[in-house]
């Protein structure tokens, strides 16, 4: 089973072939915790979490070691901290419990390990020194910096020349840098700012800076070369670029042989923005949409374009969802069948290509619709296992069809199946005018019931 995935830095799609197949390694750029995420931060999560699904339905489940960062250290949360009066730990710990818990909601799986920066300051501070020891690093009265001349194939990821690069990408333009497209390895304490907020260093108190904080997670768990690295578009530069020159320049080795980049999520033709006000939380999706609703639309596009996301996205997601879990209703009793089509999984070895491989959902579906029509008990088994396992690969389907197809609460689903229990209870009882009042008691609520031999069921409508 070959996998090609698209190499950012070798600007085509190449064989995957992991350094060691019973350890395969990805590092995936994770959340800065002083607020909710929104939903384009949500996008990675979903990417990588189905490569992370494929790589090990590939290698196997224990071969597999997926890493995703918690960033808990930064100036956007030292500022929340002093509007607040919350401690650090008090922030980041709640932020990254509701991040965890938005992740779960859309089906992603929990990753291999989930570093904190705060917990790796160390590594970080042997990085920065065998920098300087190599001549690539030096300290001004701001900090201590990345000196991006000294590396000669600087920019080889994104493509962009020394001359191109401007100043700032969250670093302050006069810090007395040699040149303006230096940036901070670690930066010195400022007056007023929190003592939870630095660290003892041979340079001075401080805290490491951004870049800094992933190359020293990543090696350490991962080792200093890593099989793939992931991330969202934006990240390639400077973020992307600033690890790689670190990484590589302290470790002499490749930092990642294979980088791959999300594209963004727009809102109307608009890349999504607080400047813009089209900032939408995933939270606040959640209270309107299904967590797999959600996960559909996001992977209805193919993960390196940019995606429009809208309400008409969303509807088709959740009408085109419904039928396949009305398919995987008409077969679920069906057990025992083997899973054999692998079409989902060749779409997601093309360079996850999740469009076609939720065509390929859609195709099963029809194959279940079609088993269910002849009656064929052992057809109707086999789509079960199919739609079942095609599901695993996508994070989708993790519902029963009854779950899918009632929702609500328990305790107003309770009441609705009593209602439904008292309505086969006048069936039996041959009164029928009891039973056609209840039908329409439940019909007017937006209920509909499915008769069957088994008694009846019911769903949402």
């Amino acid at each position: 089973m070959t996998i090609r995935l698209y190499d950012s830095a070798a600007r085509e799609k190449r064989v995957f072939i992991p350094q060691d197949p019973s350890r395969v390694t990805m590092y995936v750029c994770g959340p800065t915790v002083y607020n909710r995420a929104h939903i384009g931060n949500f996008r990675p999560v979903m990417v990588f979490d189905t490569l992370f699904r494929l790589l090990r339905t590939t290698y196997g489940e224990d071969a597999v070691i997926y890493a995703r960062n918690v960033t808990d250290i930064e100036d956007k949360i030292i500022a929340a901290s002093q509007e607040t009066g919350e401690s650090i730990e008090a922030i980041t710990q709640k932020y990254a419990a509701i991040y965890a818990e938005d992740a779960a909601a859309v089906n992603a799986l929990a990753p291999t390990i989930v570093p904190w920066a705060t917990e790796h300051v160390g590594e970080m501070l042997d990085i920065i020194e065998a920098l300087e020891r190599k001549g690539y690093a030096y300290a001004t009265d701001a900090g201590v910096f990345f000196n991006v001349p000294q590396m000669s194939d600087y920019g080889r990821l994104s493509g962009r020349k020394l001359e191109d690069n401007e100043a700032g990408a969250r670093v302050e333009v006069d810090l007395g840098k040699r040149n303006p497209a230096d940036f901070a390895l670690w930066k010195f304490a400022k007056p007023g700012e929190p003592e939870d907020a630095t660290w003892d260093s041979k340079w001075g108190k401080g805290r490491p800076g951004w870049h800094i904080e992933c190359s020293a997670m990543a090696a350490k768990h991962l080792g200093k070369t890593i099989d793939i690295h992931g991330g969202g578009i934006d990240l390639q530069f400077p973020h992307h670029e600033n690890e790689i020159a670190q990484s590589e320049c302290a470790h002499g080795q490749t930092m990642a042989n294979y980088w791959m980049h999300n594209g963004f999520l727009d809102m109307a033709g608009e890349k999504m923005s607080k400047s813009l006000g089209n900032v939408v939380l995933l939270n606040d999706l959640l209270e309107d949409w299904d967590g797999e609703v959600i996960r559909f639309a996001m992977l209805s596009g193919h993960y390196r374009a940019p995606l429009d996301w809208t309400g008409d996205l969303l509807e088709q997601a959740k009408t085109t969802l419904g039928r396949v879990y009305g398919a995987l209703r008409r077969v679920w009793d069906y057990e025992g069948g083997k899973a054999r089509d692998k079409g989902v999984l060749k779409a997601l070895q093309d360079d996850l290509n999740t469009p076609i491989a939720l065509a390929e959902l859609s195709r099963l579906a029809g194959e279940a619709n079609g088993a269910a029509d002849r009656k064929d008990e052992a057809g109707m088994a086999e789509a079960r296992a199919n739609l079942l396992a095609a599901g695993r690969l996508l994070g989708l389907l993790t519902k029963t069809p009854a779950q899918w197809e009632q929702g609500g609460d328990s305790d107003e689903n309770a009441r609705i199946d009593a209602l439904v229990a008292a309505r086969d209870a006048a069936r039996a009882n041959k009164d029928w005018a009891e039973a056609d009042r209840l039908r329409d008691v439940l019909k007017a609520e937006g209920i509909e019931i499915m008769d069957g031999a088994g008694g009846a069921t019911w769903r949402r409508v």
